[in-house]
């Protein structure tokens, strides 16, 4: 799998686009957080009622039992006790009913601060990275040595602009049908570059002169 281009000034470009991917995520994940923490504790109240309310109720509780022990009017104490026990219980509830309505909103605030903007970025930094690893990957099968630039060449012919095709040849189909390897090589060089590809080497000619060693003197 080919995932960055062998194009110095592309991979460049490539890198930097991860880099500023991931940063971007780092960034809305630590603003999610603040947002989360910010309205959560605005559910500080709510909380503080309930702990407040509990304590209450506790206190009543105990003070309860021994009122509803006095003889003859032990049961007229406690009923206004328990009475003002089961309202502390109900402020109790609603401060926690408040802190969870509350928590819930610093959920969702926090999600929708972290998730609209990674989503924005990723639909349009990823379609274009998996694009081009499909390309690159799919080039990259078909180019093993010099032999295969024919088919670069020839798809330069049908995909490049014609300004750049001329910068090569003033008639680059002749030159790829009559296999010029100069020419050929520029093509596929060009097309091979969209895909971020560079062409392999060329097999080094022997050095004119050299003549093979014979075994008869």
């Amino acid at each position: 799998m080919k995932v960055y281009s062998e194009v110095g000034v592309r991979r460049v470009g490539q890198v930097v686009g991860d880099l500023l991917l991931v940063g971007w995520v780092w960034v809305c994940v630590e603003l999610g957080r603040v947002v989360f923490r910010v309205t959560n504790a605005l559910g500080a109240p709510g909380r503080k009622a309930a702990e407040a309310g509990d304590g209450i109720v506790g206190n009543l509780r105990q003070l309860s039992g021994p009122v509803g022990k006095v003889p003859a009017v032990g049961d007229q104490l406690r009923s206004p006790i328990d009475g003002v026990a089961g309202a502390a219980g109900k402020l109790a509830e609603a401060g926690r009913d408040q802190a969870h309505a509350v928590e819930q909103l610093a959920y969702v605030l926090a999600g929708v601060t972290i998730g609209l903007p990674v989503l924005f970025a990723v639909l349009l930094w990823v379609p274009f990275r998996v694009r081009f690893v499909r390309r690159a990957t799919a080039a990259q099968r078909f180019i093993d040595n010099a032999a295969d630039l024919d088919l670069f060449a020839l798809r330069a012919m049908a995909n490049q602009p014609m300004h750049k095709l001329a910068r090569i040849s003033a008639d680059p189909v002749t030159a790829w049908r009559e296999g010029d390897r100069a020419v050929i090589a520029e093509l596929a060089t060009l097309e091979l570059r969209t895909v971020g590809l560079k062409p392999p080497p060329t097999p080094t000619e022997p050095p004119a002169g050299d003549e093979p060693v014979s075994g008869n003197y």
